[in-house]
């Protein structure tokens, strides 16, 4: 039997837990035109936080931009997005990804893992450049990279919103 000590602690326990917790969401996945699959680990994010990104059977021929952006119109190229372009190779806010870059891109581009694969977290932040995600729709964007700019095709957009402050 609980004791009343017992009881209230496992009472105060769970309040706590739930309300310092933030509202996390189940994972998402979406399927390309491609059949290329994209899958956020979460599309509600703390301000500050980073989202795993997974990808699969991509086609490793075409080089992508991974970020997180405004949500552009349909038919338009996703931006502004966070941080602008990662021309390091090493933050985690945008990522250019290909196993065939220009070779200007060895070393900057990420190669694509064995089936069209890659794993990279991505930080993503309320604000970016002007905008506020809290008022216009921000996602995780893949699109063609830009030898292939005009390529609308393999555009993929999976909603982020950001949870209340706790």
């Amino acid at each position: 039997m609980f004791t009343r000590v017992t009881k209230v602690a496992a009472i105060v326990t769970c309040l706590l837990t739930t309300s310092l917790v933030p509202a996390w969401s189940a994972p998402k996945s979406i399927t390309g035109p491609h059949g290329e699959t994209l899958t956020a680990t979460t599309t509600v994010a703390p301000a500050n936080g980073i989202i795993k990104i997974q990808g699969a059977h991509f086609d490793e021929t075409v080089g992508i931009y991974l970020a997180f952006c405004v949500l552009p119109k349909k038919g338009s190229a996703p931006t502004p997005c966070g941080g602008g372009i990662n021309k390091s190779g090493i933050a985690s806010i945008s990522f250019w990804i290909s196993s065939n870059p220009p070779p200007y891109g060895k070393g900057l581009a990420q190669p694509f893992l064995p089936g069209g694969r890659f794993v990279n977290s991505v930080h993503v932040t309320p604000i970016v450049g002007k905008f506020d995600c809290r008022k216009v729709k921000c996602a995780i964007t893949v699109r063609a990279d830009h030898t292939r700019d005009g390529d609308r095709s393999y555009d993929m957009f999976i909603p982020i919103t950001f949870s209340k402050k706790i």
